[in-house]
């Protein structure tokens, strides 16, 4: 039973132990509304599926260059360009087992033990954990929910310290929904420009679900590609959750130390999965815009129903398929003579009384919100709010 310190002090991930929990009570027989997973509920388009189809058939199914068949980088090159306005050449690509594994290379490659990183709040669950198989110290920066959960440049300033080696953020974030603009990372580049070793992983991945415009990378900002370590994939954009594609787009000496992590751990990710990603980096954004449109009528419909809901502050996310309500309202209330001490227990208390599964702000370091996933029909989404309402009104 002796497991190494390092798998003891990693923290399993909430939104998966949600999610669990969530399926085997529906395996028992319970009416759950599951909210729990970032993962659109839509089929991979047909283009990208008929291409893995004929890769199948024409046997491309051998080992590929650790980074991922030329092509297909070269593909990921043309997307940055036409998409992003960046040059990069295919050496500063790094195709791999999902966006999640694109980030544990970059951490792995970069950062000592003793490093800090400057993460702010809340986050995706998994950055923290990343860092702690590096022995690198996160260092939590809060935002409010007055600020769209949104670091500003004075907050950065603030926090870096002769040990800062890095930032992680990302934007469409998870689990706020912010976005960041422009002229916002501008700001931030300012600041990240002034000290010579600081460099940024920039959290791309739900780029194609944005509301409010074109999106904007912290890459494109001048003097910043050379900082910048973009993370991206195809799993929320094209709906390729299981296919386990992610990218990495960084300076070529980052890229080629990411490819010899890589090479130890997985080598290159599927053959087939590589073929699925090439189509999709052939197509155009518009091309799935009929997703991001109807993310943003779901945003609106559970914006909408939060806001009637009495403790519930709820801004308007501006892109991803998540929302991140203050709850705080019904922290030290009773039902039953349980008190909700805190946001896993409000969870808990929807899970059980409403059939409603959500995530505890908690996991995102964000004690006082809870992450709702809108990403399932807008029949449900109606269904799990009414709950939710009910269930809210049985507190005292």
């Amino acid at each position: 039973m002796y497991l190494s310190n390092r798998v003891n002090h990693l923290a399993e991930s909430q939104t998966i132990a949600m999610a669990r929990k969530t399926r085997d009570l529906i395996a028992q027989g319970a009416d759950i509304i599951n909210l729990t997973l970032g993962e659109p509920d839509f089929n991979t388009p047909d283009v990208i599926k008929e291409t893995a189809k004929k890769a199948v058939d024409a046997n491309f199914s051998f080992y590929t260059h650790v980074s991922g068949y030329l092509e297909l980088r070269q593909a990921i090159c043309q997307k940055f360009k036409r998409d992003n306005d960046l040059d990069f050449t295919p050496e500063e690509i790094v195709v791999s087992t999902g966006a999640k594994q694109s980030i544990a290379n970059a951490v792995l490659c970069m950062l000592n033990p003793g490093d800090e990183v400057i993460i702010p709040a809340p986050y995706w669950v998994t950055y923290t954990e990343i860092l702690k198989l590096s022995e690198a110290k996160p260092v939590l920066v809060q935002t409010t929910i007055d600020s769209n959960f949104k670091i500003t440049a004075q907050q950065l300033k603030k926090a870096i310290s002769p040990k800062t080696r890095m930032m992680i953020f990302s934007s469409p974030c998870n689990p706020s929904g912010s976005v960041y603009s422009a002229q916002e990372l501008a700001a931030l580049a300012d600041v990240i420009k002034e000290h010579e070793n600081l460099y940024v992983i920039s959290d791309e991945i739900y780029e194609h679900i944005n509301f409010v415009g074109k999106h904007a990378s912290i890459a494109h900002i001048n003097g910043m590609k050379e900082r910048t370590l973009i993370i991206n994939g195809v799993s929320k954009g094209f709906a390729m959750t299981g296919w386990r594609g992610g990218i990495l787009a960084a300076p070529k000496w980052i890229a080629q130390a990411c490819d010899k992590m890589q090479g130890q751990f997985t080598s290159a990710t599927s053959s087939i999965t590589q073929k699925a990603m090439y189509a999709a980096m052939l197509l155009p954004a518009e091309s799935t815009h009929y997703m991001r449109d109807a993310f943003k009528k779901r945003r609106d419909l559970v914006v909408k129903k939060l806001n009637e809901i009495k403790g519930f502050v709820c801004n308007n996310p501006d892109g991803a398929f998540y929302v991140f309500p203050d709850v705080r309202f019904f922290l030290g209330k009773k039902y039953q003579e349980k008190t909700i001490q805190n946001t896993s227990d409000f969870c808990l208390f929807l899970l059980e009384t409403a059939g409603v599964s959500t995530v505890p702000g908690s996991a995102f370091g964000h004690d006082t919100c809870i992450r709702i996933s809108y990403a399932t029909a807008e029949e449900k989404l109606q269904k799990a709010m009414d709950r939710i309402k009910q269930a809210v009104e049985k507190l005292h």
